[in-house]
């Protein structure tokens, strides 16, 4: 049965469930950022999924780019290069970060990892973001 890592809620808002994965936008304000997490059990690298469940996450990333950048428009700073990571390094159980970068962000031209710190989302701005994403997904 799939239990979500507990590193996942304090650092993210659900967003809602696609056909395999909880999507999560990222609580860091600095970075239009969406977490996918595979809603399969006991999951830590792309290679434990099926070769049909590989397809559908690769489109549920193309689809999460896409509320990436409808978040970083409606937030007022359109992306301008979309970045694919899956580390999970310190959270093992898969999951794939689809975060907006622009040339002005607090990382560029780097990682978005160990720089600075989070910035919270202001309630007003959370709330646009998160609908921003949820159009885009369906959810």
């Amino acid at each position: 049965m799939f239990e979500l890592h507990p590193a996942f809620p304090p650092t993210s808002e659900a967003l809602g469930d696609l056909a395999l994965c909880q999507a999560r936008l990222q609580a860091d304000a600095r970075y239009a950022w969406i977490v996918l997490i595979p809603r399969i059990a006991d999951l830590r690298e792309l290679e434990d999924l099926s070769a049909n469940d590989r397809a559908a996450l690769t489109e549920e990333i193309v689809l999460a780019g896409a509320a990436v950048r409808a978040v970083g428009f409606a937030l007022g700073r359109p992306v301008e290069k979309l970045n694919v990571g899956q580390l999970g390094n310190v959270t093992p159980q898969l999951h794939i970060h689809i975060v907006g970068r622009r040339s002005d962000d607090a990382a560029w031209p780097g990682p978005v990892w160990g720089v600075g710190t989070a910035e919270v989302y202001e309630t007003e701005t959370l709330t646009r973001a998160l609908a921003a994403a949820r159009d885009v997904l369906g959810l």
